[in-house]
């Protein structure tokens, strides 16, 4: 198996380095979606922070790169549950790169990397049912449709409880 970083020639995933800490705040502090949408990031968003998710937090997390300037676009990680076969997904892209099928790439990028490179078995992610654009990238991305989870989670920032949407993607549909 290959071990240099997945790329479909227009995105790259590669693993966080140490210099990047500024480029995530830059991305990610005071972001209006990513605040809305992920409430466990911190807000304002500091350098400490960005170091702290570099120096990782549980999941194998990926810079989303631009393929031809290395320009970070967002990040993409996954975390796997205690046996290693299921993977759960999350990410967010940076604001002007959104739009344009970046994240749609890196989650298919991602997702061969985990079935084919480590064995998952599942890959899921979920998203508030409210959060359009992650619900579409999910289903570009070819994961299917599970259901709802209803009232599933308190998100003090929205102060309201969310629903969330669950999708799933097994070896035999990768793209």
């Amino acid at each position: 198996m290959s071990t240099e970083p997945p790329t479909d020639g227009i995105v790259t995933l590669r693993p966080w380095r140490p210099a990047d800490a500024q480029v995530i705040v830059e991305c990610v502090d005071g972001d209006p979606e990513i605040t809305r949408w992920l409430d466990r990031v911190p807000q304002p968003y500091t350098l400490d922070d960005s170091e702290a998710y570099i120096g990782g937090l549980g999941e194998q997390s990926f810079a989303i790169t631009d393929a031809s300037t290395g320009r970070v676009l967002g990040s993409i990680g996954v975390t796997l549950n205690e046996t290693g076969d299921v993977g759960e997904v999350g990410y967010w892209l940076r604001a002007d790169a959104r739009g344009n099928g970046i994240t749609t790439r890196a989650l298919a990028l991602v997702s061969a990397w985990g079935i084919e490179r480590d064995g998952v078995e599942r890959l899921q992610l979920r998203a508030d049912i409210e959060n359009t654009a992650s619900r579409r990238v999910a289903e570009k991305a070819g994961f299917a449709f599970e259901g709802v989870l209803r009232n599933a989670y308190w998100n003090p920032r929205l102060e309201r409880r969310v629903s969330w949407a669950i999708y799933s993607l097994l070896p035999g549909e990768l793209a």
